[in-house]
């Protein structure tokens, strides 16, 4: 069964946000764990709780020289600590928002840049619809072409025949074309 996403927010009840706290910072410690198991990874973390206790995770390989700096460190100087951290992941943070908008811009010009084509694919289509045969009428004189010779209308059926070279002897490409009389 699958767990549903909650809202990250702060969590109003104290009690709540506190038994959140322990859980989360053990899942964390978790997986600090499994990665340094894993992956062989040195992994150290540092947490302080909103009153202000502090929780560190450590690496066996770590661990002494780890100990040994925290324990040298006054309350002030961790907090000093604490500040750069802090700053570190603002500038981190920022960084990523830079990198995102940037992103995101890129995706918008190329959506224009689909919208304009799409738009000019519809302006040719709208064309091709206008005049499906391409066809100009330059004045010319077509009563001989629509079948008004010799004075009179004449119906003829016109169908376009594929030359295909499998079905007459190894001709070429093109096409034939057929003209059958149908008022005489």
């Amino acid at each position: 069964m699958a767990r549903g996403k909650i809202q990250i927010k702060l969590i109003e009840n104290s009690t709540n946000r506190q038994v959140t706290y322990s859980k989360r910072r053990n899942g964390l410690f978790k997986k600090a764990n499994e990665l340094t198991v894993l992956c062989d990874a040195r992994v150290s973390l540092i947490m302080f709780s909103s009153t202000g206790k502090l929780h560190e995770f450590i690496s066996p390989y770590t661990s002494q020289r780890m100990d040994d700096c925290l324990n040298d460190l006054s309350i002030e100087d961790l907090r000093g600590l604490e500040q750069e951290m802090d700053s570190s992941v603002k500038l981190i943070s920022d960084r990523k928002y830079h990198v995102l908008s940037n992103q995101i811009d890129t995706s918008r010009k190329k959506t224009r840049n689909v919208e304009e084509i799409n738009k000019n694919l519809l302006h040719r289509l709208d064309a091709i619809k206008e005049d499906p045969y391409g066809l100009v009428d330059n004045g010319g004189d077509y009563d001989t072409v629509i079948g008004y010779q010799n004075g009179g209308p004449r119906i003829l059926a016109l169908r376009l025949q594929p030359n295909h070279p499998n079905l007459h002897g190894g001709g070429g490409g093109g096409s034939d074309l057929t003209t059958y009389p149908l008022l005489e």
